[in-house]
């Protein structure tokens, strides 16, 4: 089951002889709502950025670069998802974007042999005197979920 609020949308790629091209986000797609910024951060292997969640905007999040698993945790009590964790795994190898609604917690570990590069496409502008941004620290909090690779 998807968390309630969260969309996926699996990203076309066209590519020829002359390289590809991915559109990532338009103003037509039905995750769109508004538009705030676009910025890109990054992550090395095996570090974990998270957990964050915001009050206000949406996030619509893609890795373009490298592997990254994206990881969500419902904590919207009002939600039918409540307690939900999601985890996806966005980059070269499934080009996704993923829009996060607000009080929606996310983080992400880069999980390729290099460096890997999110873009994220906000709903809302940063404000650097105010900021819609309320993080845990990744280990030691609430959410029932550890970032250990998973094998076997």
């Amino acid at each position: 089951m998807i968390i309630e609020g969260v969309k996926v949308k699996k990203l076309r790629v066209i590519s020829d002889e002359r390289g590809r091209l991915m559109e990532i986000l338009r103003s037509d797609d039905e995750l769109f709502q508004e538009f705030g910024q676009v910025y890109m951060t990054t992550a090395y292997p095996g570090i974990v950025k998270g957990w964050h969640y915001h009050k206000v905007q949406s996030d619509n999040m893609t890795c373009i670069h490298g592997m990254m698993k994206i990881v969500l945790y419902d904590a919207r009590k009002d939600s039918k998802t409540y307690g939900e964790v999601q985890e996806f795994f966005a980059g070269e190898h499934n080009p996704i974007i993923i829009h996060i609604p607000p009080y929606v917690y996310h983080g992400f570990k880069c999980i390729s042999e290099k460096e890997a590069i999110v873009v994220n496409v906000p709903t809302k502008v940063y404000n650097y005197e105010n900021p819609d941004e309320y993080r845990v620290d990744p280990n030691k909090n609430d959410i029932p979920y550890n970032w250990e690779r998973k094998d076997g």
